[in-house]
């Protein structure tokens, strides 16, 4: 299942509007002069790039969320994977992924050999890799203890592992569902917290009986501490990491704040911040609805801080925002908001489901039992997806090799991208560093009281007298 939290906040993205202009041009490379001929939207650039010495390209500011040990991502992680990267963009795998794999070995000190889904999904990436976009492997407390670093850095050739603190749907760790009796068991001998009991004889019997049908494997709550941090950046980068980024989640000011001063004495690549809202599902519901701070609140947090951490001289970390996030209107807002600091948007829901509709047209199209809405669009995938030829001339016969949900993730990165080139063009911003807070303005008093952005009666209004009285 794909589900987030649903809940109206008092303010969210739809309470800015972008600022357009009748003159005027940033961005444009240098030497090129501005003119109507050279600010059309198709030539505007949305290549971007984050990390501190070995920085990463990709050729739009998005970005999958982590996929991990549940089976919606097992189950369609060729379609994820390959369409993150003939995008250009990068990929997360998420946390367990190794801990939950029926074919995990270990050595004698309870260490990943091997772990087959693991290997599955790093060669996926890879096959299409062009130089654009990772693929990031994500460590929580279990993975830790695994040494899944030690595994994917050596044996895999992974080169950017990301720590976890938490994300925007929960604050209990990961979850997923179990329907084996048997697999709980193995799960829980492996140091995971399943519940109910499975080694409880009455819950074995109450399973046997049909009452309980299904488990819940958890992960356990993560503690660090500045030090503990400090040890676990160090040991990344001495086996090999060329790259360490951060995960946290929907947490109060001072939380965020030591995230973002700790990340800035490691000169982490990358922090992802994820806010309350967003989530792929299996989370407590009302956690979900109820717990954390609401993404608009937390990227303007982490703005305030990271602008304390540069008016100290300090290095701040390429940000990334997380949390709701699913058309180019959001993109741009977010990536405004943030300016100069936030380069990038993670998203969850919003990519996955492309990749859904992809996997489900190729079956349907195996079956001849295309649904209306469609066959609207034609009968083969030739026709209905847009982008099918142009993949077909970069790839040859190999497009006939990728699967559908890979087509279909493509094709909403592209959509994406017309739609931001046409903002930004429209902001008279041909490139992403042009993007700046003056690019939006508050609709409302208290959207600006809590963001800092303009309220739209005086955006620009200082400007507007300076004119009107010249």
């Amino acid at each position: 299942m794909s589900a987030g939290g649903d809940k109206d906040y008092p303010i969210d993205y739809s309470h800015f509007n972008i600022c357009g202009y009748a003159h005027g041009l940033n961005g444009l490379p240098e030497g090129v002069e501005a003119s109507p001929d050279t600010a059309t939207f198709p030539t505007v650039d949305t290549e971007m790039e984050f990390g501190w010495k070995n920085k990463v390209k990709m050729k739009m500011p998005v970005f999958t969320g982590a996929l991990g040990s549940t089976e919606v991502a097992r189950a369609n992680w060729e379609h994820f994977a390959v369409g993150a990267a003939i995008s250009g963009i990068t990929l997360v795998c998420g946390e367990n992924v190794c801990g939950i794999d029926p074919g995990l070995e270990r050595d004698a000190t309870g260490h990943v050999t091997k772990a087959p889904d693991m290997e599955r999904r790093v060669k996926l990436y890879r096959q299409y890799h062009e130089g654009y976009g990772d693929i990031l492997v994500q460590m929580n407390v279990e993975d830790t203890r695994l040494g899944v670093a030690e595994y994917v850095i050596d044996k895999l050739g992974v080169e950017t592992i990301e720590l976890k603190w938490g994300q925007g749907a929960k604050c209990i760790g990961g979850e997923i569902k179990v329907d084996s009796l048997d697999r709980a068991l193995e799960l829980q001998r492996r140091g995971y917290i399943v519940t109910p009991d499975p080694s409880n004889p009455a819950i074995q019997e109450s399973f046997k009986a049909g009452a309980i049908r299904q488990f819940e494997r958890h992960s356990r709550l993560g503690f660090v501490d500045e030090q503990a941090f400090h040890d676990s950046v160090e040991h990344l980068r001495s086996i090999g990491a060329k790259r360490v980024t951060l995960k946290t989640g929907a947490y109060p000011m001072n939380e965020l704040a030591k995230a973002l001063k700790w990340a800035s004495n490691e000169h982490i690549d990358l922090v992802t911040i994820d806010g309350a809202g967003g989530g792929t599902g299996m989370s407590p519901w009302r956690m979900m609805e109820e717990w954390g701070v609401p993404t608009l609140y937390l990227q303007s947090m982490s703005y305030e801080l990271a602008s304390e951490l540069a008016s100290q001289g300090a290095y701040v970390p390429d940000l990334a925002i997380a949390g709701g996030f699913s058309e180019e209107t959001g993109v741009f807002k977010a990536l405004a908001l943030g300016a100069p600091y936030f380069k990038a948007v993670c998203m969850g829901r919003a990519m996955m489901i492309p990749g859904f509709v992809g996997k489900n047209i190729e079956k349907w199209l195996e079956e001849d039992a295309l649904p209306k809405t469609v066959s609207q669009f034609g009968s083969t995938k030739e026709e209905i997806f847009v982008c099918y030829e142009t993949l077909r001339e970069k790839y040859g016969s190999d497009i006939d090799k990728m699967p559908l949900g890979a087509i279909g993730i493509y094709s909403y990165v592209d959509r994406l991208k017309v739609g931001l080139q046409q903002l930004m063009a429209g902001a008279r911003c041909m490139s992403l560093p042009a993007i700046t807070r003056g690019e939006i303005m508050s609709l409302t008093k208290e959207c600006e009281q809590v963001t800092g952005i303009p309220y739209v009666m005086d955006a620009y209004r200082d400007e507007a007298m300076r004119i009107i009285r010249g």
